[in-house]
């Protein structure tokens, strides 16, 4: 049993007995095999495992993937730990996908985009820390979960020695670790101009995958629509087989779909697909009406925000909960449990608020939430740079 706790061997080997464990051409038999309750028994690579099985990936166990969302749907319960797998599981198919479909792309490895999916640089209820939290104690500061992701994913590979485990599988550190960060941070530009280091220009495709920065469509939205739908009892109308399915890699200049020319972009073929586009986009309109924008659930995050910038140097002796962006080994031990030793903290001023109507930390543990004022329907801009935005 593996210590990620939900694989096992389906055949044990080693590195030797297959030389090549890390291209799109290894056998099934050296993945490892984790019941996920949203994409059924899926397979991994052992070096994805290897990371898995780090404390720095383990820590995602206690994130929530929606914040405070559980005190409003008591099905809300599950942790970026599950949401990362899925997204590394829904890449490699995509990128086995667009292989088999086009083997003129000539694709060797889905390992890094795999890797980049496990997202191990969020905070405490998840988008809340970065969106919320850390631009009111440290305004001004120019921070992202994804530099920490980035930081994150160094601190990994250093303290459980997995360079040369990379090395083993045959990765080329010097291009691959710097396309993993690049990967990680997302790449937003497309122009003429390739700046990308990690990859060279003909597989710019390779971009598009995770973190779609051109339209949105990426593995991580599939999993995340297809996960979060399932907890929260939200009936799902996407279905992401059909697009992994007929997602393919089309040349294009001045953003017109054409052959033989310049960047290469992943492309859905409308005609086709239309129907199941159009799904995916209306399920996370209805996801965020229903649940990532709810009115009271709002209102928590403002209360437990608030919270954390009460105690953000009252519960530690020497630091600020905030100091801890600037240290990535203290980062790693922050956990959505940081609220409860807000709650629990003697200090009584951490539990007093300026308004009467307003809550504490200890009222929101017994669920005794606020009433919204007045209904409001709040739009994405509004919540731009919150947690209510994936």
């Amino acid at each position: 049993m593996s210590g990620s706790g939900g694989t096992k061997d389906v055949k044990r080997c080693t590195i030797a007995e297959d030389l090549q464990n890390n291209s799109l051409q290894f056998s099934e038999d050296v993945l490892k095999i984790f019941n996920d309750p949203v994409h059924g028994h899926i397979g991994l690579h052992p070096l994805l495992v290897k990371m898995i099985d780090t404390p720095q990936f383990q820590r995602l166990r206690h994130l929530k993937q929606l914040g405070t969302k559980y005190l409003i749907y008591p099905g809300a319960t599950h942790t970026r730990f599950t949401h990362s797998i899925g997204v590394a599981y829904l890449a490699g198919c995509l990128v086995k996908s667009l292989h088999e479909n086009q083997p003129e792309l000539n694709i060797t490895t889905g390992f890094p985009e795999c890797s980049a999916s496990l997202d191990c640089g969020h905070g405490p209820f998840s988008h809340l820390f970065d969106g919320m939290f850390i631009p009111d104690v440290r305004p001004g500061k120019k921070w992202q979960h994804e530099e920490v992701s980035v930081q994150m994913f160094h601190c990994m590979r250093k303290k459980n020695g997995l360079d040369k485990v990379m090395k083993n599988y045959g990765l080329n550190l010097d291009e691959d670790i710097v396309f993993i960060e690049e990967l990680i941070q997302g790449r937003t530009s497309s122009d003429s101009k390739w700046t990308a280091k990690g990859r060279a220009e003909n597989k710019s495709f390779l971009y598009e995958i995770v973190a779609n920065k051109l339209n949105g469509i990426d593995v991580d939205k599939w999993d995340y629509l297809a996960r979060d739908c399932h907890y929260l009892g939200i009936p799902n109308g996407f279905d992401h087989q059909r697009l992994l399915k007929s997602a393919r890699v089309c040349k294009s200049v001045d953003g017109r779909i054409i052959s033989l020319q310049r960047q290469v972009h992943i492309a859905l073929f409308l005609s086709q697909v239309a129907d199941d586009v159009y799904s995916m986009f209306h399920t996370r309109y209805t996801l965020h009406r229903q649940a990532l924008q709810h009115k009271i659930g709002y209102i928590t995050d403002i209360k437990i925000k608030n919270a954390l910038v009460l105690a953000d140097d009252k519960l530690f002796p020497d630091r600020k909960i905030s100091d801890a962006i600037d240290d990535i080994l203290e980062y790693s031990k922050l956990t959505d449990h940081i609220f409860d030793r807000s709650s629990n903290h003697s200090d009584s001023n951490i539990h007093i608020w300026i308004s009467p109507e307003s809550i504490s930390a200890r009222t929101l543990s017994n669920r005794r939430l606020p009433r919204l004022w007045e209904k409001a329907r709040l739009n994405e801009e509004q919540i731009k740079g919150t947690l209510l935005v994936q």
